[in-house]
C-alpha cells in the first residue's frame, strides 16, 4: 500500500530545486523524442522541470502527475492547451489512452510501494514504450540522514518524531531492475551515480526537500532550531552527498496485472 501523499510548498520548491533541473535535464538526454510524442511527467513537481520536457515537444504533449495539489497547480502555468495535468497517486492513476515514453526526475525514492509504481507506470505505456528516470539511489544523503536521526532522537524533537519512519525508498539498481522485469518491462538497465550537490539556499533547502517530512511533525517553533542543527553537522558550505538511481526500460508486449 502506499502511504499518503504529503503536499509540498510549491513556491519554496521552486526557488530551491536547482539541482532538480540539472538531473531532470541529463535525464531527459537520455530520452531521445522525436518532438511530437506523448509523454507522462511522473511526478512532475512545481513545473520547473517540465518545463524543460515541454520545449523538447514542440508537436507532441504532456500528461503530467503528482500528488500534490499545489504542485499540480504550479505546473499547468508551464503546460499548453494540449497538455495535462493531474492529481493522482502514482501507484494508483489510470490514463485513459497510452503514453509513448515515461519521464520521471527525483521523484521514486518518495514512493514505498516500488512493486505498485512500476505495475502502474507500465499499465500507462504503450507496447515498446520507454521509461527513463532518475531518482535517490542507496546511500543518498546518508551522511545527512544519520545526523537528523539523531536529532529527532533528542528533546524538544522527540516528543513530536517518536513515530516517525522513514518516508524513502532509497533502493539499489538490482532490486529495481528485478521489480521492473516482474511489472512487464524489458530491456531493463539501473545504474547508480553520486552527484554532490552544494545548495545555494541551505535552510530553504533542506527545509523544503530533505526535512519536509520532518517540518509537517514539528511545530512551527522548533522548525528552524532543528534544520539549523542539521546544517551543523554537514560540512561548510553545506554539502549533500546525492546518490542518484537513474533507470532505463521499455515496456514489454503485454503489461503485468496490478490486481493479481
Amino acid at each position: 500500500m502506499a502511504g499518503p501523499t504529503r503536499d509540498w510548498d510549491a513556491a519554496s520548491y521552486q526557488r530551491v530545486s536547482v539541482p532538480h533541473e540539472a538531473w531532470a535535464g541529463a535525464t531527459l538526454d537520455r530520452l531521445a523524442l522525436s518532438g511530437a510524442e506523448t509523454v507522462l511527467d511522473a511526478g512532475c513537481g512545481s513545473g520547473r522541470v517540465t518545463r524543460l520536457l515541454v520545449e523538447r515537444l514542440p508537436e507532441g504533449r504532456v500528461v503530467a502527475v503528482d500528488g500534490s495539489v499545489s504542485m499540480v497547480a504550479g505546473v499547468r502555468e508551464v503546460l499548453r492547451p494540449r497538455d495535462e495535468a493531474l492529481v493522482a497517486d502514482l501507484t494508483e492513476f489510470e490514463l485513459p489512452d497510452s503514453v509513448d515514453a515515461v519521464f520521471s526526475s527525483a521523484v521514486f525514492h518518495w514512493v514505498l510501494d516500488h512493486a505498485a509504481l512500476f505495475a502502474c507506470l507500465r499499465a500507462a505505456l504503450r507496447p515498446g514504450g520507454r521509461l527513463v528516470a532518475q531518482c535517490g539511489g542507496r546511500g543518498n544523503i546518508e551522511r545527512l540522514r544519520q545526523a537528523v536521526a539523531e536529532i529527532a532522537a533528542r528533546e524538544p524533537y522527540a516528543t513530536h518524531l517518536q513515530d516517525f519512519a522513514d518516508p524513502w525508498n532509497y533502493a539499489a539498481p538490482g532490486e529495481t531492475e528485478a521489480r521492473l522485469a516482474e511489472a512487464g518491462f524489458d530491456d531493463v538497465r539501473c545504474w547508480l551515480q553520486p552527484w554532490p550537490v552544494t545548495p545555494l539556499r541551505p535552510a530553504e533547502f533542506l527545509r523544503t526537500v530533505c526535512l519536509g517530512p520532518y517540518m509537517d511533525r514539528l511545530p512551527a517553533e522548533l522548525r528552524d532550531a532543528f534544520v539549523a542543527e542539521a546544517i551543523a553537522h554537514e560540512p561548510e558550505p553545506l554539502t549533500l552527498e546525492y546518490v542518484r538511481l537513474n533507470i532505463e526500460a521499455r515496456a514489454g508486449g503485454s503489461a503485468v496485472s496490478r490486481n493479481p
